[in-house]
């Protein structure tokens, strides 16, 4: 017998949220973080070095080297996105912006597939509220667009979505494509053409972007959803449970072909994690979802334990547990988490017609003071920064940023007021007496996190790229080496490092050999002096020694030859 839904939820609670405001959220939400900005330290400059070589033919297309080193990353489809989107270009658009607009187009994507997910997983039998005796209950269709508003809200609120959903990086590739197989999964009771398009996509661009196994795991985890909780009364089990083997078992195969397959487990026993950091990093990653998540959990506890599978439980749990999983045993393990926030999301938005009012009162206290002095410190910061006063504010950030200069932009700051304008109009909105909509508690924090990363983006933008750009340190570098230093030899620079001054100062840079005609070597101080078989240390004169200004343990070494090039 199916346990009886404990969603009681009206017609009239299922109110949607007006498009307009949704699209334009999103907006505000995609496009700061991906205009205006250099590249960033590490990931963010490392993956564009690499599309720049590519674009320009300097390095194989199957093999790619940056200062002769291979990516950490083995997947190579997000350079290959970026170079063509460098080539394709038209020549007045800058190679930063070109490899920008794929990727903005890629959490474009991962918005729309976790919408979609949300809204066929809430259409599903088992996810229906309480039929009312008398009649008045929500109807499918709009009880499933409401509970797919949540999930989207969910998602935008998440904290570790912002920075890293606005890098070019191999990261939101996977999570894109990550999404992507949620929305096959969970719409192929309904439809047929969109979700194997989206399968197949997803699991292909999945195990190109570095992440076979997850595709495998994601897969074959589908399969036993699909056949044990087949979601409809139409019953296609067998035909999809066999499309998404055939999909996992080609995806596999190609990461083989192109020797995809690594061991990535990180052995806790050795220290490889730290628990403590771990255990903050599972706390706000994921925050305002993974309370919401496990009140899901609780409240429908027993369609999760019942022999009747619920689909619109089980995908996302298993999303959620996969990633959970593979942020505990694997590194970087924020990008782990990464992938799991669509999935997490939807099981956030499952929780909001079993809220209590006083709960959803707590979260919307809460969000409203958290981002509210957010927003206030922002500003007070920027005030601080143009005028000086508050004297105390200015002085840390001169502190923090040594040598940086304020600017002014008109543009940015329009557009800063009109978010707070618009936040402060959302807040009132919210304290009237519109309590009806399920959606209404993931609102505040949604427009919150949008609202904080418009503003960071924004008026502290100048701010941030002096103190996560490898600019200040290139332009000092260069201002070392003279005008027209022709070639340069490196040691011990890192990815990141040699991306930077290939794009920032245009240098042709080789790595140091004794027989190597440079007149200028540049190295990291932590592996200097090097080995006497890869430079004569003696023949090269210390010149300059050029720190980042925000990072104290990152400087340069700048040598001049002392005696004639052999």
């Amino acid at each position: 017998m199916n346990p009886p839904t404990p969603a009681i939820v009206t017609q009239n609670a299922v109110s949607p949220l007006p498009r307009w405001a949704l699209v334009l959220l999103c907006i505000a939400y995609v496009v700061p973080g991906f205009v205006g900005r250099d590249p960033w330290k590490s990931a963010d400059v490392t993956a564009f070095g690499y599309m720049l070589e590519l674009a320009h033919g300097r390095t194989p297309w199957l093999n790619p080297l940056l200062g002769g080193m291979a990516p950490e990353t083995e997947g190579l489809l997000p350079y290959w996105l970026g170079a063509w989107a460098i080539q394709l270009a038209p020549q007045w658009v800058s190679a930063e912006v070109a490899v920008r607009l794929p990727f903005a187009l890629l959490l474009v994507v991962t918005l729309v597939a976790t919408w979609y997910a949300v809204y066929y997983l809430a259409r599903s039998p088992g996810a229906q509220p309480v039929a009312f005796a008398f009649g008045g209950e929500a109807n499918p269709p709009d009880y499933a667009r409401a509970i797919a508003d949540g999930g989207l809200l969910a998602l935008i609120a998440c904290l570790g979505l912002a920075q890293l959903s606005h890098e070019v990086t191999s990261y939101l590739v996977q999570l894109s494509c990550t999404a992507l197989i949620f929305f096959a999964v969970a719409a192929m009771p309904h439809r047929t053409v969109a979700p194997a398009v989206a399968l197949a996509a997803g699991m292909v661009g999945l195990t190109l972007a570095g992440a076979p196994a997850l595709a495998a795991l994601l897969g074959l985890g589908s399969m036993v959803v699909v056949v044990y909780a087949p979601g409809s009364q139409t019953d296609h089990r067998l035909r999809w449970a066999l499309a998404l083997g055939a999909i996992t078992m080609a995806a596999a195969l190609i990461a083989w072909g192109l020797d995809l397959w690594r061991w990535r487990i990180v052995d806790s026993g050795s220290g490889g994690k730290e628990w403590q950091s771990l255990a903050r990093l599972l706390l706000w990653f994921g925050w305002p979802a993974w309370p919401l998540a496990l009140w899901t959990l609780w409240r429908w506890r027993k369609q999760i334990i019942s022999r009747q599978g619920h689909r619109h439980l089980l995908l996302p749990l298993w999303f959620s547990a996969v990633s959970i999983a593979a942020t505990i045993t694997t590194q970087p393990a924020d990008r782990a988490l990464l992938l799991g926030l669509p999935a997490l999301a939807a099981l956030a938005a499952f929780a909001l017609p079993t809220l209590r009012r006083s709960v959803g009162a707590l979260i919307d206290w809460f969000t409203l003071l958290f981002f509210s002095v957010s927003a206030l410190a922002i500003w007070v910061i920027w005030i601080a920064m143009q005028t000086g006063v508050p004297a105390k504010p200015a002085a840390n950030v001169a502190k923090l940023a040594p040598g940086f200069v304020p600017q002014f932009s008109a543009l940015a700051l329009v557009v800063a007021l009109a978010a707070t304008v618009g936040w402060c109009s959302l807040v009132w909105w919210r304290a009237a007496r519109n309590r009806a909509p399920i959606w209404k508690s993931l609102v505040l924090p949604a427009s919150g996190a949008a609202l904080g990363w418009l503003l960071l983006m924004t008026l502290w933008l100048p701010l941030l790229d002096y103190a996560r750009s490898y600019r200040p340190q290139v332009r000092s570098v260069m201002a070392a080496l003279g005008p027209s230093p022709g070639c340069v030899q490196t040691v011990g620079l890192n990815r990141a490092q040699v991306a930077a001054l290939q794009y920032h100062g245009g240098l042709s840079l080789q790595r140091a050999g004794l027989q190597d005609e440079c007149d200028w070597l540049v190295a990291d101080i932590a592996s200097w002096p090097p080995s006497e078989r890869m430079v004569n240390v003696a023949r090269w004169e210390a010149r300059a020694t050029i720190p980042r200004p925000t990072d104290k343990n990152d400087h340069l070494l700048v040598f001049h030859r002392a005696g004639p090039a052999r």
